[in-house]
């Protein structure tokens, strides 16, 4: 398949025999793109199954190997510390509910295999959430480094409460209550989610979400942030979802009906239409058919393309373009604008802007 150096990484993902012709300098710009997108490690695996480990030159093979490497040691810790939060959380009513990654690794998808990690997410009723707050902070977790006006936003307009640290192994605990705040247009029901949750061979207590709403949750958070540095990793997150549960032939119906019982259509048709543009996902003519009703009128979609073909690229300087700029921040307006009101958000982003701005630093692993 012939490629640009634009979209190198996404037609190596589509087709990986193409890497066989790699010269040196694509393979240069294949790691850097795979880098900048957390995708070194899925890659690896990626070329491992398809048997291509050998046909990387050795000056490529140690990028992959050592981030390959990283994501085993993230996986196994990831299940220590989902034993720590469950002992942690042990006397909270209900099941312990893992989302995203963390999810990916306890009940063993295909979605784990490569898969590098900032934080654990997890999901309690809203009711639940002081008495779990104050459990993580007497097993060491505790919030850092936000402001006082931060602070005071996770709490009253969030769907979680805010970030939480490890004192001493600084592992990070986002807890949520929903999937969506509650100044959002869309108001998936949590209560629905927690309903169908699976619970996890092998770590007693400890709950995923049911394998629709596994991949609803993954659309939305992606199509709900505004800062995408690794959408398409979380595009390959979908694309792996979508694959291992399509086996079941009842299973696309049931997907297009949960979007509409939670009012995510829209968040779902978005993810299909770029699952199918950067990695060839594939997706039934029906469903995308079915999803018609869900979809923006043209011109908002053409605005729409414009700004996702470039923001969910990897955010390497070989990916962008003169408009990318100002796609990455029509995504970051767009997410502001789908969480909030105008007349919360106008105040929140002068506060932001002028008083209190965004933290840099990212959080640690």
């Amino acid at each position: 398949m012939k490629s640009t150096s634009r979209d190198l990484l996404a037609c190596t993902l589509r087709s990986p025999d193409a890497i066989s012709r790699f010269s040196s300098s694509e393979w240069d710009i294949l790691v850097r793109q795979a880098r900048a997108a957390g995708l070194l490690a899925r890659l690896a695996h990626h070329f491992h199954q398809h048997g291509l480990t050998a046909t990387i030159p050795d000056v490529a093979r140690w990028h992959f190997d050592a981030a390959k490497t990283l994501a085993d040691k993230q996986r196994t810790a990831v299940c220590w510390e989902l034993q720590q939060i469950r002992a942690a959380l042990a006397d909270l009513d209900g099941p312990l509910i893992v989302l995203k990654g963390a999810a990916y690794v306890a009940a063993g998808l295909p979605a784990a295999e490569g898969r590098l990690f900032n934080d654990i997410d997890i999901l309690v009723p809203r009711e639940y959430l002081p008495q779990a707050e104050s459990s993580l902070m007497l097993a060491g977790w505790h919030a850092t480094g936000l402001s006082e006006y931060d602070k005071r936003y996770y709490r009253r307009w969030m769907h979680e409460i805010p970030p939480m640290q490890h004192i001493q192994r600084e592992t990070v605990i986002d807890v949520h209550h929903a999937i969506l705040p509650d100044t959002a247009r869309y108001h998936p029901d949590s209560a629905k989610l927690r309903s169908r949750a699976v619970a996890v061979e092998g770590l007693p207590g400890v709950h995923v979400l049911a394998a629709e709403d596994r991949i609803l949750h993954s659309a939305t958070h992606l199509f709900h942030d505004g800062e995408l540095p690794h959408g398409l990793r979380d595009l390959t997150d979908l694309d792996l979802l979508l694959r291992d549960a399509a086996v079941d032939h009842d299973f696309w119906p049931r997907l297009a009906a949960r979007a509409g019982e939670l009012q995510l259509s829209r968040p779902l048709f978005y993810a299909l239409r770029y699952l199918r543009y950067f990695l060839d996902t594939p997706i039934p003519a029906g469903m995308m058919a079915g999803l018609a009703s869900a979809a923006p009128n043209r011109a908002t979609l053409a605005l729409m393309d414009g700004i996702f073909k470039r923001v969910l690229a990897p955010a390497h300087a070989s990916c962008a373009d003169a408009f990318t700029p100002a796609a990455r921040l029509g995504a970051f307006i767009r997410a502001h604008w789908l969480r909030m009101p105008p007349q919360l958000l106008i105040p929140h982003l002068l506060h932001k802007a002028f008083v209190s701005p965004y933290p840099r630093a990212p959080k640690p692993a």
